[in-house]
C-alpha cells in the first residue's frame, strides 16, 4: 500500500434514526465519535483522517480535541454520499469509510481491507465476519452478505441469507461490517447513481453498487467491531470498554 495514498473519512450524522444523537453519547470518558476518530488515527494507516458531519456539535467535539472535521454542505441519502462530497477536492487513491458508530475500530482488519487494492481490478471493498448464531441471523439490525468463490459480494440483506433449507449441511453466515474502501473513481461514480430499488427497500446503501453491476471485494475478519445501532448496543460497548481497561491494569 506504500504506492497508494489512503485516507479515512468518518461520516457522522447527528440525528440517527434508530438512536438519535448516539455519536455524542459518552463511552467511558470520551464521546462515541471521538473514540472512533482517535482509534482510526491510532492505526497509523492513513495520510489523513477526517470526520464529515452535518452538525456543529460533532464538528466542535472533534476539532476542540485537535482532530480534523468537515461540515457537509448539503443533505445526503447516505454516509457514502456525504464523504464523496468531502473528498471531491482531496488528493487520494483509496478512501476508507469508517462508520462513526464503530468506536472499537483497529488496525488489522483495516490493513487487510486496504491490501486488496494492490489488485488493480479492486474498485470497492468491505469487511465481513463469519458467525453461526441463528438468532443473530434473524436480527434485522445485522446485515448479512453472501459471496462467490472469489469473495466478490453477491447480495446483502437484513434477512438471513443464505436460507438454510438443507439442514443436512452446515451453514456459515457472514455479517457485513460497515467499513468500506473505494478508489476515488468508484466513490465519485457512486454519487452519480440514483438510489436503487433494493437499496431503498433494505436500507443498505452498498446495494446501489450491486444493482449497477459493481461488486464489492469482501475481506474476512475475525475481529469484533462493536457497532452502536440502538441504546442497548451502547451498554454493550461500555461493558466491552470496561473489560479492555481492566486488562490494561
Amino acid at each position: 500500500m506504500s504506492a497508494l495514498k489512503a485516507i479515512a473519512m468518518i461520516p457522522a450524522r447527528y440525528a440517527a434514526t434508530r438512536f438519535p444523537q448516539k455519536l455524542m453519547k459518552m463511552l467511558g470518558d470520551k464521546t462515541v465519535i471521538r473514540s472512533t476518530y482517535e482509534n482510526t488515527v491510532a492505526t497509523e494507516l492513513f495520510s489523513e483522517v477526517y470526520v464529515v458531519t452535518d452538525h456543529p456539535l460533532i464538528y466542535d467535539e472533534i476539532t476542540r480535541h485537535g482532530g480534523k472535521a468537515l461540515m457537509s454542505k448539503r443533505e445526503h441519502e447516505s454516509g457514502t454520499d456525504r464523504i464523496a462530497e468531502a473528498v471531491e477536492h482531496i488528493d487520494a487513491d483509496v478512501i476508507l469509510n469508517v462508520q462513526g458508530d464503530e468506536p472499537f475500530v483497529s488496525a488489522p482488519p483495516l490493513a487487510a481491507l486496504l491490501s486488496v487494492f494492490e489488485q488493480p481490478d479492486t474498485r470497492v471493498a468491505s469487511l465481513m465476519k463469519p458467525f453461526q448464531d441463528v438468532e443473530i441471523a434473524h436480527n434485522p439490525n445485522v446485515v448479512k452478505v453472501v459471496v462467490d468463490r472469489n469473495f466478490q459480494s453477491l447480495m446483502f440483506s437484513r434477512s438471513p441469507i443464505p436460507y438454510h433449507r438443507n439442514h443436512t449441511l452446515p451453514v456459515t453466515y457472514y455479517e457485513h461490517i460497515g467499513v468500506y474502501a473505494f478508489t476515488k473513481e468508484a466513490l465519485m461514480k457512486f454519487t452519480q447513481l440514483k438510489p436503487t430499488p433494493l437499496e431503498l427497500i433494505e436500507k443498505i446503501e452498498c446495494l446501489r453498487f450491486l444493482e449497477n453491476g459493481i461488486p464489492l471485494k469482501m475481506v474476512t475478519t475475525e475481529v469484533a467491531m462493536l457497532k452502536i445501532d440502538v441504546p442497548d448496543d451502547l451498554e454493550k460497548a461500555i461493558d466491552h470498554l470496561n473489560k479492555i481497561n481492566q486488562l490494561k491494569r
